[in-house]
């Protein structure tokens, strides 16, 4: 929706452009289109004027004419009237005289106002002439111009064409984009109506999970109140005795990092053995070799004391053994319940004496070694090097064994180390098994360099060289482990400190080693009560066999006193029954010792009266001691005799316990096999009940994003539909105020033309 967004919002802007430039150019034309309005305007004020004047000359050239005619009329009539005066003349000489007198006058005078008329005429004509002529290049210079008008005229028409086929297209475009538009609103409208309807299932859900959960605390409350007179847990000392939930997967994993652990220590530990006893081979053969001549108290010495390390290395394997065995999946492990851990700090500790005790035995027989004649100047330096590699290896075991014996505390002296501390702890024995590594990798280097070396020595033995490729092999064990077990630690190192808070529900402290000891107990305590609830009941008699035994049961004529009576008599004769029993047993026991005392005597006939008689003397104490057990119900004493009775009896009883032995290991391997199934069974259980808690987790975080989304999708929608509204009634305004301007110069194209065409038939008609 962005994205459309987005592409409309451009078209748009083009669209903007666009009708920018068409606008600017309309404006040029409107100015022209104005400009050549205000010139026919004038043109037409000029032709009028011209028409005036025309009209007043046609009306002078009327009047002339009429004049002329006038005059022509009245100069005939005069011609007449002097044509019948110069007839009567003739007739009488007297009247002759007074008349040409008079026409004289008279043909002065009308020879004036002739003279007078022609000149008025001539110049009439003349004007008349001027003014054809100045309209005749008049009329020449408007229909120049009017060509130009029109040629003009259809060029802006053509613009006009242009504009209105470009006006035209692009509100095909608009009014396309304008569907559009309204198919993705209705889309959108359509999104909106389903969120709406998502969001309404949600809050539905959402008001039903808040009623139940109100009703199920409300539950909860009322329970708390009437069931839980005591809270415990606001008290330390009394939260401490609670039982935690128990978390089975924090168990297994720490169960199965202790194996690594162990898998790592056993490893560490043989190689410490190799690497001891190889150094005192070592001792024996250089520089002096103990078959040919006799080594140095000094060297004697150390290797007295390395020939005891499997007494102080052993321990170690076997402390992590016993702290492996006490994690188990039923325990809670934390460090106020492993006191297994406190005898592997004492193993570690012994060991660590060892190693100081070793120590400057071991720097004088390097300093002893470099002041041999054999020992060249590379030989010093790597011995040297061996000497400063010594001391750093016991710092770093001080320095392990303070940090192991640190975390032993909680689980016998809770208050002489703060909880805060310990991540501080866990962290530096982190770094101390880097060091350790670090010094391994050293020796390692320093050794190897040293072997070469000595190799080149003149006298050098197969048996020295070989003691060195063992010693070689045996720092790369250690070397090899020491990285394991440090690579090992730092990658599980968070774990380690996240199980400190794996304790009672809001505890804030560690509990203590008594209060632990306790919780324990009742952790047991409630899984044997837990197991107890999970047995089958017993079954139960049928209704109908009840009553069937109750009609028997008030049917019988026994009474109370009777059945008691037969109970009575029933348990002494039980009671006489296992006076028997016992009295037959002791006189069996009897036979069976005076038959062990023939077969004794049959045995030792050969040796003596002497060992008879001490036999006689060791029989008669056994006799009483068995004779106590028997009431005790002890068990048979087993026959040793050498009779072949004896033998074929012995061998049956080791046939039945060897088929008892099978049947036994085959329900054994039947039991194990069903165990690991059930384990296997159990895990898969916990893997899927995770992997269940994670979906659940994901979907609500799926349906609070959902939640987010529609909100955040309703608020766009709103701003995007009133933004549409406004572009598409920003748009429709424009539209129209297109439409008016095109009309407009419609309006004005067509008066131009009109008024041009009236023009040019004026000027035709002129």
């Amino acid at each position: 929706m962005a994205a459309g967004a987005a592409e409309l919002q451009g078209k748009y802007q083009k669209l903007a452009q666009e009708y920018s430039k068409l606008r600017a150019q309309n404006q040029v034309l409107k100015k022209g289109v104005v400009d050549e309005q205000a010139n026919s305007a004038s043109l037409k004020e000029q032709l009028k004027m011209k028409d005036q004047s025309l009209r007043k000359l046609q009306q002078e050239m009327d009047s002339l004419t009429f004049r002329n005619q006038q005059l022509a009329k009245r100069v005939e009539l005069l011609q007449d009237e002097l044509a019948l005066s110069e007839a009567r003349g003739k007739k009488s000489k007297k009247s002759v005289e007074s008349s040409s007198q008079l026409s004289q006058e008279q043909k002065s005078v009308f020879n004036e106002d002739l003279q007078k008329k022609i000149e008025e005429n001539e110049r009439l004509h003349i004007l008349f002439f001027e003014a054809d002529e100045q309209h005749k290049r008049l009329e020449a210079e408007l229909r120049t111009r009017l060509e130009v008008l029109e040629t003009d005229a259809a060029q802006h028409q053509a613009v006009v064409d242009s504009l209105t086929k470009k006006y035209t297209d692009t509100i095909e475009k608009l009014q396309n984009d304008k569907a559009k538009l309204e198919i993705k609103s209705q889309t959108l409208e359509r999104e909106a109506k389903d969120c709406r309807l998502r969001t309404e299932e949600c809050q539905q859900q959402l008001k039903n999970l808040q009623a139940a959960l109100g009703s199920r605390l409300e539950e909860s409350l009322c329970i708390i109140n009437e069931k839980v007179p005591f809270n415990d847990t606001r008290s330390n000392r009394y939260n401490a005795l609670n039982v935690p939930l128990h978390n089975r997967r924090y168990q297994l994993k720490l169960r199965d990092l202790a194996g690594k652990a162990l898998a790592f220590v056993q490893e560490l530990v043989t190689a410490l053995l190799n690497f001891h006893t190889y150094t005192e081979q070592k001792v024996q053969i250089f520089p002096i070799d103990s078959a040919t001549d006799t080594i140095s108290p000094l060297n004697q010495k150390f290797s007295q004391y390395l020939h005891e390390n499997a007494s102080y290395v052993r321990p170690l394997e076997e402390g992590m053994l016993h702290l492996f065995e006490s994690i188990t999946e039923d325990t809670v492990t934390v460090l106020e319940t492993t006191v297994k851990l406190k005898a592997f700090s004492e193993h570690l500790a012994s060991y660590l004496c060892f190693l100081r005790k070793i120590l400057p035995y071991q720097l004088k027989s390097l300093e002893e070694e470099c002041e041999s004649s054999l020992c060249t100047a590379a030989l010093r330096a790597r011995n040297m090097e061996l000497h400063r590699d010594m001391k750093r290896l016991t710092a770093v075991f001080e320095k392990l064994h303070t940090y192991v014996s640190l975390l032993a505390l909680p689980s016998t002296k809770p208050e002489g180390l703060l909880r805060t501390n310990y991540n501080f702890v866990f962290t530096n024995i982190a770094a101390s098994l880097h060091g350790f590594h670090d010094v391994l990798k050293d020796i390692s280097k320093h050794y190897s360099q040293k072997a070469t070396l000595e190799q080149d020595v003149p006298t050098a033995t197969q048996k020295l060289i070989t003691t060195n490729d063992c010693i070689l092999s045996s720092v790369a064990a250690l070397t090899n482990g020491a990285g394991k077990i440090a690579s090992f630690f730092s990658n599980n190192l968070d774990h380690f400190t996240a199980s400190l808070s794996y304790g009672p529900k809001g505890g804030t402290e560690f509990i203590s080693p008594l209060s632990a000891e306790c919780m324990l107990q009742y952790k047991k305590k409630a899984a044997a009560y837990m197991k107890s609830l999970k047995k089958p009941c017993a079954d139960s008699v049928p209704y109908e066999e009840a009553l069937a035994n109750r009609r028997v049961l008030l049917s019988s004529t026994e009474s109370r006193e009777g059945l008691a009576q037969q109970v009575q008599q029933s348990l002494e004769k039980i009671a006489k029954l296992e006076q028997e029993k016992e009295h037959w047993m002791l006189e069996a026991q009897l036979a069976k010792i005076k038959l062990e005392k023939e077969n004794q005597k049959l045995k030792n006939s050969l040796s003596g009266n002497l060992t008879e008689t001490m036999q006689e003397h060791s029989i008669l104490p056994n006799v009483t001691e068995q004779k106590k057990e028997t009431t005790e119900k002890r068990e048979p004493i087993k026959s040793t005799s050498l009779a072949p009775d004896v033998e074929s009896r012995e061998d049956l009883i080791k046939t039945h316990y060897m088929a008892r032995i099978a049947e036994l290991t085959s329900h054994l391997q039947l039991a194990d096999s069903k165990s690991v199934h059930f384990y296997a069974e159990c895990r898969a259980l916990a893997k899927r009940l995770s992997l269940a808690e994670k979906s659940k987790e994901s979907l609500t975080e799926e349906l609070k994003a959902a939640s987010q989304n529609i909100s955040r999708l309703q608020d766009e929608l709103m701003t995007t539909k009133r933004s549409y509204e406004d572009q598409l009634s920003m748009m429709s305004d424009h539209l129209c105020s297109m439409n008016e301007t095109l009309t407009k110069q419609r309006e004005e194209i067509d008066t131009l033309k009109m008024a041009s065409k009236g023009n040019s038939k004026k000027n035709k008609s002129r």
